[in-house]
């Protein structure tokens, strides 16, 4: 069963959906709060998400992608299998009904680790993408694209490393190209932000990000 609602022109009563993305250390995380702060002072019902997770059996699913050895293709069904409930029970609903969905990590990051990093069929990984969301994209996706070194610095200063976070810098290399490839293939849909440089340093950079969204807003 695929999902078939296309939120590219966010005509009607549909909300935008943004997904936010980089290799572990790269710390998109810390600006997902902010970006939904900004929106929600604007007057934007916003509903944030995650993946693998965002649902109670998707969070089940994360608990077992993160920590348990497993084959690339095992990883990239189960984190299908978690965007499916996501989609079908969090994001498609949300963007139904008019709200903006903010979700850290999406189908882009399946292709960046399970593709390109590990080595799985993107041909398979398409196929996959098509059957569990066919016409839904992110409105927009922000990469944010840091140095491997400076990423795995970042980890080792802050706590205890789960499966992925523990890759060597060969292994996120591969995984940050692969975000860069796929930004170069649809540019209009991906934001790329430096994020090697300060916090504030990354939040000036998606000031004018947020403007724009703003201003589209109706």
């Amino acid at each position: 069963m695929s999902t078939k609602l296309n939120t590219s022109s966010n005509n009607g009563k549909s909300g935008k959906f943004i997904s936010f993305e980089g290799i572990d250390g790269a710390g998109k995380s810390s600006h997902i709060s902010w970006l939904l702060e900004q929106l929600t002072q604007n007057g934007i019902s916003v509903v944030s998400s995650r993946e693998p997770g965002g649902t109670a059996l998707g969070e089940k699913l994360r608990d077992i992608i993160l920590n348990d050895e497993m084959q690339p293709a095992t990883e990239a069904l189960l984190a299908f299998a978690a965007r499916q409930e996501n989609v079908l029970t969090v994001i498609q609903p949300a963007l139904t009904n008019g709200h903006w969905v903010l979700c850290d990590r999406f189908t882009d990051s399946t292709f960046a680790y399970q593709g390109y990093g590990r080595g799985f069929s993107l041909e398979k990984l398409v196929e996959l993408e098509s059957w569990v969301h066919a016409d839904l994209q992110p409105t927009l996706t922000i990469i944010f694209d840091c140095d491997p070194v400076v990423a795995a610095q970042r980890l080792a200063d802050s706590r205890v490393a789960d499966k992925f976070e523990s890759q060597s810098v060969d292994f996120f290399t591969r995984v940050r190209d692969g975000y860069l490839m796929r930004a170069a293939q649809h540019p209009e849909r991906y934001a790329i932000i430096n994020s090697n440089q300060s916090m504030d340093g990354v939040r000036d950079a998606l000031s004018p990000l947020v403007k724009k969204l703003l201003m589209e807003k109706n």
